[in-house]
C-alpha cells in the first residue's frame, strides 16, 4: 500500500554459510538489474519477476504499536464528551466524558472516531475545541504544515471544514474566544505566531512573537490566562538564535515554503553555529506581545523539576498552572504568578496515578476535573483539581490492554543496530 514515505518493506538473514550477494561492477556487461530479473522467487506468479516477488515479501517481525498513542486532549462542555488525538492511529477520537475503562476490558471504542486520507491528519500534537458549538481544531506537527478544523460529528475519512497553512515543527494551540484570536507554538523558529480564529488557507498571521529577547528554546505548550490576558509557553530548551539583518528589518519567511514579506526572519536566516541549549523553562508574555519581547515572568531552575514540560493547561480561579512533564511521568502544578526557580505547589505522580509520559493535559473548569493525556501506556487519565502525589485517577479511558507495552514509535526516522549490545536504535 502507498503510504507516502519510504518503508522497510522485507528483511533476510544472510544464509548459514555467509553467502552474500556478488559485487557487480559497473562495467559489467550484466546490470544489477538485470541479474535480478533473471531470478525467479519461491512464490512468484507466472508473469512476476523476482523484484515484483520481493516487494510481496511479508517482514520477519515487524515492531510498532497496534493500540492508540494519546498525545492531547479536550473537553467538549457543550456535548459532555472528551476527545483525544492518537498519533500512532493518524486519528482524533471522542468518548463520552464519563467513560471508564473497566479493569478486564481490553480498551473502550470511542463513539466515533476521524481517520483517513481525506482528513489533513497525522502527527497531531495538540487540540482546541470550540465551547460554543463544538468545532474541532487539530494541530499536525511533524509532517503536515496544517491545522484542520472539523465540525462537531465529523466521523470516519471527513474532509475538514477549513484548514490553515502553518509553519513546520507547530506544536501547541491557545484560542482567546473574546478577540477570536488564535496563537500557536513554533518549535523549530522559537516563536509563538496569531491568527484570526477563521483564518484559513495561507492567511498571515496578524502577530508573531519572536527573537533572542523573548527567551523561547523550542516552544511546547501554550495556555492563556483570560483572567490576567497573558500567555504561557512551555520550552524543551534548544534554539536557533534569530537575529535582525544590519538593517535592523525584519525579512525571510518564518514558515519553508510559504512566502510572507510581513513574517519575521526565519530559521534559514539564524546565524551559522549559533544555536544554544538551555534548561527547561516556562515563559510567560502578554497575550498581545508581539516581535522580540522579554517575557514578565520565567520559571526555571533545578527546583522546578520541569523536564521537556509539554501541554500546559490553566486554573484561572484558583490561579493554578498545570505542567505535562513528560519524561519524569509526572504534572507540576505552580502558583500562576510563580517566577524564578520556585517549586511546584503540587506534584502528581506517582505508580497509582497511571501517569506515563504525558503529553496532554486539560482542566475541566466546569466539572472540577483535571485531564492528562498519556503517551506511553495507552490512557487517559481524570483527576480532581486539586490532586496531588500518588493518587489515583477518578476515570482512565483505555485504547489498548492494560500490560501492552508502548514503544512509543512516534515518526521514526533512522535505524541502525547495535552489534555489541544486539539492540535496534531508532531515532524518532
Amino acid at each position: 500500500m502507498a503510504t507516502g514515505y519510504p518503508q522497510l518493506v522485507s528483511v533476510e538473514p544472510l544464509a548459514q554459510d555467509g553467502e552474500m550477494c556478488q559485487y557487480l561492477p559497473a562495467s559489467a556487461e550484466t546490470s544489477l538489474m538485470a541479474a535480478l530479473e533473471k531470478e525467479k522467487a519461491d512464490d512468484a506468479l507466472p508473469s512476476e519477476t523476482a523484484r515484483d516477488a520481493a516487494s510481496r515479501r511479508k517482514p520477519i517481525r515487524v515492531i510498532n504499536d497496534p493500540w492508540g498513542a494519546f498525545s492531547a486532549v479536550a473537553i467538549d462542555p457543550l456535548h459532555n464528551e472528551v476527545l483525544m488525538t492518537d498519533e500512532n492511529k493518524f486519528r482524533i477520537v471522542a468518548y463520552n466524558r464519563l467513560e471508564n475503562t473497566p479493569p478486564k476490558a481490553k480498551l473502550s471504542e470511542p463513539k466515533r472516531m476521524i481517520q483517513g486520507e481525506d482528513t489533513e491528519i497525522e502527527f497531531q500534537c495538540s487540540l482546541y475545541i470550540d465551547p460554543s458549538n463544538g468545532d474541532i481544531y487539530a494541530v499536525n506537527n511533524d509532517t503536515l504544515g496544517k491545522m484542520a478544523v472539523f465540525p462537531y460529528g465529523a466521523a470516519g475519512n471527513a474532509k475538514p471544514a477549513r484548514y490553515l497553512e502553518t509553519p513546520m515543527a507547530t506544536f501547541g494551540v491557545a484560542v482567546d474566544e473574546k478577540t477570536q484570536e488564535l496563537m500557536l507554538t513554533v518549535q523549530d523558529d522559537a516563536a509563538v505566531v496569531t491568527f484570526k480564529k477563521n483564518a484559513s488557507g495561507k492567511d498571515s498571521p496578524i502577530r508573531t512573537l519572536q527573537g533572542v529577547h523573548t527567551l523561547m528554546a523550542d516552544p511546547h505548550g501554550i495556555t492563556l490566562d483570560p483572567k490576567t490576558d497573558r500567555i504561557f509557553v512551555s520550552n524543551w530548551g534548544t534554539v536557533n538564535v534569530h537575529k535582525p539583518p544590519a538593517s535592523g528589518k525584519w525579512r525571510g519567511t518564518l514558515n519553508r515554503g510559504i512566502g510572507r514579506d510581513n513574517w519575521p526572519v526565519g530559521r534559514n536566516d539564524a546565524v551559522p553555529g549559533s544555536g544554544k541549549i538551555t534548561s527547561s523553562s516556562i515563559t510567560v508574555y502578554p497575550r498581545d506581545a508581539s516581535w522580540d519581547v522579554a517575557p514578565l515572568q520565567v520559571i526555571q531552575g533545578p527546583h522546578t523539576q520541569l523536564n521537556w514540560p509539554t501541554a500546559l493547561a490553566i486554573d484561572p480561579e484558583r490561579g493554578e498552572l498545570y505542567v505535562a512533564n513528560d519524561p519524569t511521568d509526572s504534572v507540576l502544578v505552580f502558583k500562576s504568578d510563580a517566577t524564578g526557580d520556585a517549586t511546584p505547589i503540587r506534584v502528581l505522580k506517582g505508580p497509582k496515578t497511571l501517569i506515563k509520559n504525558p503529553t496532554g493535559v486539560f482542566t475541566d473548569l466546569k466539572n472540577g476535573e483535571l485531564w492528562v493525556a498519556n503517551f506511553g501506556n495507552h490512557t487517559a487519565a481524570v483527576y480532581k483539581l486539586d490532586a496531588s502525589g500518588d493518587t489515583p485517577p477518578l476515570r482512565v479511558i483505555r485504547s489498548g490492554p492494560i500490560e501492552a507495552p508502548a514503544p512509543m514509535m512516534g515518526n521514526p526516522h533512522t535505524l541502525t543496530y547495535d552489534s555489541k549490545r544486539d539492540e535496534l536504535l531508532v531515532a524518532n
